[in-house]
């Protein structure tokens, strides 16, 4: 019997220590307890969103098969964060590790104080969109119907967000 997979797209971020090799970590754990990794974009540096007084981001996006339900793929990046050091503080705050789940599958679902599929403000962020891009840009947003790439056009976020 084959199992049912979806496609779930990450973004990971880190913006505290060697950013890199965390990206690199996060990616292996993500890799050993949440799916088969599919496809990896280029890391973009990325200036901070929110709270602008601290270091600037790496950026990376990810797609990976998974058997898993979102729920049960949120679970499993929460300990991989929790897993790697971080310390959920101060909201748009430093951190080791951010692991936030873009998309998954067409599937839209909204579960109060827990998740939200697709990410709320995924059409808002250079940050997100840019990295994605290379990844899924003919990827259709399940709720506004509009592919990556035309989110990327018509966006107007000027933060800066370079590939590296």
């Amino acid at each position: 019997m084959e199992l049912d997979t979806k496609l779930v797209y990450l973004l990971l971020g880190s913006n505290m220590g060697d950013r890199a090799a965390l990206l690199d970590q996060a990616i292996q754990y993500i890799s050993e307890s949440v799916g088969n990794v599919q496809a990896i974009s280029h890391v973009y540096e990325t200036a901070p969103w929110g709270k602008t007084d601290q270091p600037g981001f790496l950026n990376v996006a990810v797609s990976v098969a998974t058997i898993y339900t979102a729920e049960k793929v949120l679970d499993e990046v929460l300990a991989i964060e929790r897993l790697m050091g971080r310390v959920r503080e101060e909201r748009w705050g430093s951190r080791i590790i951010d692991i936030d789940i873009i998309l998954y599958g067409t599937e839209i679902l909204n579960i109060p104080g827990k998740l939200q599929v697709p990410h709320p403000e995924m059409q808002n962020r250079r940050f997100v969109l840019e990295p994605l891009k290379e990844i899924a840009s003919s990827t259709i947003h399940p709720v506004l119907g509009k592919t990556v790439e035309e989110l990327l056009v018509d966006l107007v976020d000027n933060l800066a967000v370079w590939k590296i």
